[in-house]
């Protein structure tokens, strides 16, 4: 059985991305495009882990977090943030609403036929 991933992030080119980066991995992907539907599928689908996205539209991943972890039935689940956008203080208003890390980078489509998605720049994880 494969691993389930919640994917929740507001552009299809990033979601593309994840879902292949993730698929090619054997991850089972789950994809929701704002947090209000990210908390939906969350309850939904209970999956392994989150990725999300910090910066979304009326509810922004740091709320949508704050929200899951004060759900007795999905705080165990561990929430990632995801950015590519990452400004000073990011890291420490991630783990104010409860995400496990924060990994900062940016990804580049792939430039060639049958080429994957590449990471270009890796920052910080927090501990």
């Amino acid at each position: 059985m494969s691993k389930r991933i919640l994917v929740v992030e507001d552009q299809e080119d990033n979601r593309q991305i994840l879902r292949d980066l993730l698929t090619s991995a054997d991850f089972e992907v789950i994809e929701a495009v704002d947090a209000e539907a990210g908390l939906a599928a969350a309850a939904a689908h209970r999956p392994d882990l989150i990725l999300m996205d910090i910066q979304l539209p009326i509810l922004d991943g740091y709320e949508a977090t704050r929200r899951l972890k004060a759900d007795t039935g999905l705080r165990t689940i561990p929430v990632i943030a995801v950015t590519s956008y990452g400004l000073a203080g990011d890291a420490e208003k991630a783990r104010a609403a409860g995400c496990g890390c924060l990994h900062f980078q940016a990804l580049q489509p792939a430039s060639a036929p049958g080429e994957g998605p590449r990471v270009l720049v890796r920052g910080p994880t927090m501990r």
